[in-house]
């Protein structure tokens, strides 16, 4: 026999997928490097997610999770087997999503890098703290022993907090917020919206809304006046209506069986709102309690979220809270600095502890994250800082074989950025673990081990491997459509340059954030460019400031408080196009989005067989209508219990996913493009494109269906859930109703609108940005993309730096003209880009 520790059996080098068919993968082979920075890359809807996410990252985290415990499993989220006949080879997955969860209330950046934590340590081990009776005891290494130590003025025994009592999230919490730094309270003008009304008229609106409407004969036993204007009453009377004690009251009151005299309990109008706020237990409860509340900052904490004995340790002149409020950049100017004035005895501690943080933060500034302040609310933090934020944690637990997905690493990154992110990807690998990558942007695919390209097309159209192997052999690869991008062959396209109307928004903003005071002109009637590196100033420009500007000036509203002046002549509507999802549900479908499904189910609905069968419009709703399936009701899914396992939706058993029962098969249609008849289920499983030939004898729906095929689209099916769709896809749908229309009088304002989307998509999104200003329309874009930047009329671009080094406009004018400034940095990458230097 063998001994098998003498000759060991062969590494395996790489993971076999084979036969994968996970949403539009057409059963396809293939072989990823294992510790390797392997891209995956196509056109959007190819396969490229179905691939990364839906099998390697769906089979790695299954098979991991399956081996641990029965009772482990039941608490832990799972993913369901992928459709695939075989992946071997497959590490321990963890997954960088494209769309990150949204932090809660209670997560800051600092406490989702961890940061914090080092933070909390160094100012429970370092600080000067507080004696009982409030003398600053300098700091000392009995601290660090956790030993009681006398105040050397009072002799008062000092028990120095731990780094749990000056945690928000635990003991060191502000009693008043509890730790949020926000407090709620009641708006005394929601409760009182119209003063010209009287209370027997129903003028406090919580009382009417929860049913309290006997509340005004009780304010009357007060001596309230209920039949006078609120306006008008007196203050002792309105604050009796506010806040007014809990007490009994006899009272008359009239039903329909005559009158009654009863006791009841006064409930004044903020107790009203405050009781059904605790007893809210659902989000629309909620959403009724929350019209009547304000939010506005702690007055105990400041909005710091520390309690007093949290705020009291101080290392030179910073407390915690000073230390949470600086920029990453000046935090780590501000640690070194702490070390030399310490007692010598102290150095070593404090020299570890500033490494840890110094070394934590390093990672996060080489992802351009350097402007970011700790207490920053993780729910403000973009997209893009959240995967950056994810990636900088996954390389600091230096774990050694795990595959790491990413999807779409390279979102919010402005090109300066690009090279800190491989950095980190580079270091992932060092430990010996494995990358796959989704991405579109050509500077990230360049630096790849190993390419696999997705296609041709999408949709049905795509879901094949196109081409593999390395960068050099993708380029030269005669099916590829991404070669001539990474070798330089396709030259950089520019469309022609819009004349405008020589008219100009013009906005004048006081600071804000970290923007500084701004005066601002963008032309109307072309498309123009902000850019810069990440924490600029480029959202508070646009989306805080611009957008709610005109969105006001459209109302007849004040102006937000930081904006001076706002012109903008002619512009009376204003749409904000983003990347976030259409829907939540899969009742949301391209066909109802697009809103050719009601024009569809009225066609359908005048046919022969409908009428034969007293069938009207309502039946053909999939939702509620009576030809929906009655096992998925109309949802296409169904969800399979099991038991330990997680649950798994699969296509309706019955239906086969077109969500109508057998019934409505038989209601047909005679289709407009030659002989034979079409059901509605069978219309619904088709793609745009294939659908519009079908239906040409319906002039709306056709000329809705070619507004899709118009937006790169066509290959999305009608009955295609409108949640799933990537965000490239998502903001170009929600252009359909647009791009046909006079826009004159219209902005469009789009965050990144680049994103998820291929070299060839850009150009078609660039086509689509070019009709908007053909009808008239003002664009304006907030980008990284360098082609979209290069094909621009005109370029603001922000920064220099992020945070405090930015908040200014660094270059304008055209896209040469901002290529050609030394100041900025966006043009010395858009300089290189137009000369076809990548």
């Amino acid at each position: 026999m063998t001994d098998r520790r003498s000759t060991p059996p062969p590494i395996p080098t790489s993971i076999a997928v084979r036969g994968a068919r996970v949403h539009n993968l057409r059963g396809i082979d293939v072989d990823i490097p294992l510790q390797s920075l392997v891209g995956i890359a196509g056109v959007s809807g190819s396969g490229k997610s179905s691939l990364a996410m839906g099998v390697l990252y769906a089979e790695g985290s299954r098979r991991y999770i399956e081996a641990l415990s029965t009772y482990t499993r039941r608490r832990l989220s799972q993913a369901p087997r992928a459709d695939v006949d075989e992946v071997a080879h497959v590490p321990a997955a963890l997954a960088l999503r494209q769309r990150p969860s949204v932090p809660g209330v209670r997560s800051t950046f600092g406490t989702s890098t961890e940061l914090l934590n080092v933070l909390r340590l160094i100012f429970s081990r370092l600080a000067a703290h507080l004696c009982p009776n409030g003398h600053r005891v300098p700091p000392t290494l009995d601290v660090a022993a956790e030993v009681p130590f006398s105040c050397p003025e009072c002799g008062e025994q000092v028990i120095a907090p731990g780094a749990e009592e000056l945690a928000f999230n635990a003991e060191g919490a502000c009693p008043r917020c509890d730790g949020v730094g926000t407090i709620r309270s009641v708006d005394d003008a929601s409760l009182v919206p119209d003063p010209t009304r009287t209370l027997e008229d129903g003028a406090v609106v919580p009382w009417q809304m929860f049913g309290f409407n006997v509340q005004p004969a009780i304010a009357r036993e007060f001596g309230v006046r209920i039949d006078v204007p609120w306006q008008d009453l007196e203050e002792w009377e309105r604050q009796i209506v506010l806040d007014g004690p809990e007490e009994k009251k006899h009272i008359t009151v009239t039903s329909k069986k005559g009158l009654h005299e009863l006791d009841f309990t006064f409930r004044n109008a903020r107790l009203t709102v405050t009781e059904e706020l605790r007893r809210a237990d659902t989000e629309k409860r909620l959403a009724r309690v929350d019209r009547f509340l304000t939010e506005s900052v702690c007055p105990d904490c400041e909005g710091t979220r520390l309690s007093p004995r949290a705020r009291g340790p101080r290392i030179g002149d910073l407390g915690l809270a000073d230390a949470t409020a600086l920029t990453l950049d000046a935090l780590l100017a501000w640690a070194p600095t702490i070390i030399d004035p310490l007692p010598e005895s102290m150095h070593p501690m404090a020299r570890v502890l500033v490494e840890q943080l110094v070394s934590m933060a390093g990672r996060l500034t080489e992802l351009g994250l350097g402007y970011l302040a700790l207490d920053r609310a993780g729910w403000s933090l973009s997209t893009g800082e959240l995967q950056r934020v994810q990636l900088a944690r996954a390389v600091r637990n230096r774990t050694t074989g795990v595959l790491y997905v990413l999807d779409e690493p390279s979102i919010g990154l402005h090109p300066s950025n690009i090279e800190g992110l491989l950095g980190l990807v580079e270091d992932l690998l060092a430990d010996g673990n494995s990358v796959v990558l989704v991405d579109h942007d050509v500077q990230v695919l360049r630096a790849v081990d190993h390419l696999v390209e997705i296609g041709p097309g999408s949709g049905a159209e795509g879901g094949t491997v196109i081409a593999q192997g390395t960068v050099e052999q993708i380029a030269a690869a005669p099916a590829s459509r991404l070669g001539g991008f990474l070798d330089g062959r396709e030259e950089v396209i520019v469309r022609e340059r819009a004349a405008g109307d020589g008219e100009s928004l013009r906005l004048v903003t006081d600071a804000i954030h970290t923007v500084h005071p701004l005066e601002v002109e963008l032309p109307r009637g072309r498309l123009t460019a902000v850019t810069g590196v990440s924490g600029s100033g480029k959202t508070t420009l646009v989306l805080d400031s611009l957008v709610p500007a005109v969105q006001a000036l459209i109302d007849d509203r004040p102006l937000p408080g930081h904006v001076r002046s706002l012109e903008a002549p002619g512009i009376r509507r204003v749409h904000r196009i983003d990347a976030s999802p259409i829907g939540v549900n899969v009742r949301s479908t391209v066909a109802t989005y697009s809103g050719v499904m009601d024009e569809l189910r009225r066609a359908f609905a005048r046919t022969e067989g409908a009428r034969e069968r007293g069938l009207t419009l309502s039946d053909f709703s999939y939702n509620t209508g009576s030809l929906r399936c009655p096992r998925c009701e109309g949802t296409g899914q169904v969800s399979l219990d099991v038991q330990f396992l997680p649950d798994v939706d699969i296509d309706c058993p019955e239906c086969g996913g077109h969500r109508y029962g057998p019934q409505a098969d038989a209601i047909l249609r005679p289709r407009a493009d030659g002989p034979g008849d079409v059901s509605l289920p069978h219309l619904l499983s088709l793609s745009v494109r294939e659908a519009i030939g079908l239906v040409d004898d319906l002039p709306s729906v056709r000329r809705r269906l070619q507004a899709l095929i118009d937006l790169g689209l066509g290959y999305l099916t009608l009955g295609e859930d409108t949640p799933a769709l990537s965000g490239g896809e998502a903001q170009r749908l929600k252009l359909a109703g647009q791009i046909d229309r006079r826009q004159d009088d219209a902005l469009f304002v789009f965050d990144e609108p680049s994103v998820g989307l291929h070299p060839e998509d850009v150009r078609t999104l660039l086509a689509v940005l070019d009709r908007l200003v053909e009808h008239g329309a003002s664009v304006v874009v907030i980008e990284h993309d360098l082609d979209m930047i290069a094909n621009a009329d005109h370029v603001l671009d922000m920064g220099p730096g992020g945070g405090e080094a930015g908040g200014r406009v660094v270059a304008l004018g055209t896209p040469e003209e901002v290529a050609a400034d030394p100041a900025s940095v966006t043009g010395r990458h858009l300089r290189a880009h137009l000369a076809g230097e990548g």
